[in-house]
């Protein structure tokens, strides 16, 4: 039985790295995708993972491959194919550390994935099952996307739902909006950021629009607020959480650190996301502020995930004050 189990994109950041004494830019390659990057957080904290996913059969696709080992997630739901390319993406950031992407994703390997490549025994095996709405832009991936839920879902797992909207993989707007609401019926928690919570529910409030949400059906949903901190809003209770004031180097995989943290610790309660009290909503999110607020004081996604270790120190740190 895994605790933890995500399927979607894995691939390439490229991110800025000084400049050639040639005067170009220089780029660092980093292993990325937010499914991945929550995974990696879950697996630094000590939970039992497994990634569903496809890569090419290229330099990139197995760089990828020797990270998640090397990181303790099970890659036996990964599949190299020789005929697609990594997908890579490549980041700029700003003076304060936020980012803009440019993709090499026509077609990428992460929207190939077919059903009959799902490895349904870990499906099957898993407490949690994450997915963000990337792996939901092109066919094949679309349809094994949903297979791989539905399956999740009746086999008794959580279902666990990231939008991560990204402007540039999506034909339209309006073609967003309808995919990444299509799978809203089959999700029991769900993250996203105030940038997206009009796509979600047309509400530009996030206080607004996490109610929507509940009121269609999902027992919890998060909103992470930036510098604010993060909203949660379950059907018996809504909290805001303030973020941990620190000196940000690198924002990339910061969602994904944050909604690491989350899930280890509904994990480690043992409850549906619907069962959980104001204090304990409240607390998930404090723990997860301190695995977000490691994660963008160094560099990259995945690299900088943070252990154990150093989250506990720095959230009792917090609860204390």
């Amino acid at each position: 039985m895994f605790d933890v189990t995500a399927l979607g994109e894995l691939l390439i950041d490229f991110t800025p790295c000084g400049i050639s004494p040639a005067g170009m830019r220089l780029f660092e390659q980093n292993p990325g995708g937010a499914p991945a990057n929550v995974l990696c957080a879950l697996s630094n904290l000590g939970l039992k993972t497994a990634f569903i996913g496809k890569v090419g059969q290229d330099m990139h696709g197995d760089f990828l491959y020797e990270t998640l080992q090397s990181q303790k997630v099970c890659t036996t739901g990964l599949v190299q194919d020789s005929n697609v390319f990594t997908t890579l993406a490549f980041v700029e950031l700003s003076e304060s550390g936020e980012r803009s992407f440019s993709f090499a994703r026509k077609p990428g390997a992460d929207t190939c994935l077919r059903i009959g490549e799902l490895n349904e025994d870990i499906i099957k095996n898993t407490k949690v099952f994450h997915f963000g709405s990337l792996s939901l832009t092109d066919e094949p991936a679309r349809s094994t996307t949903f297979s791989a839920v539905e399956t999740a879902k009746s086999s008794g797992a959580i279902i666990s739902y990231d939008p991560n909207y990204r402007a540039l993989l999506w034909k339209s707007r309006e073609e967003a909006m309808v995919r990444m609401r299509s799978v809203l019926s089959l999700v029991d928690i769900i993250k996203m950021s105030d940038e997206e919570t009009e796509l979600l529910t047309g509400a530009k409030s996030p206080d607004d629009a996490s109610k929507i949400l509940i009121e269609s059906g999902i027992p919890c949903a998060v909103i992470t607020l930036g510098k604010d901190g993060a909203l949660i809003r379950t059907k018996t209770s809504l909290a805001q959480v303030k973020a941990i004031d620190c000196t940000v180097v690198d924002t990339t995989g910061a969602g994904d650190a944050f909604w690491g943290g989350f899930l280890y610790k509904l994990v480690q309660s043992n409850k549906r996301p619907g069962e959980l009290t104001a204090e304990e909503a409240n607390d998930f999110v404090e723990f997860a502020n301190a695995v977000a607020t490691l994660c963008v004081q160094k560099r990259g996604a995945i690299p900088a995930m943070p252990y154990l270790k150093d989250v506990m120190n720095l959230y009792q740190q917090k609860v204390r004050r």
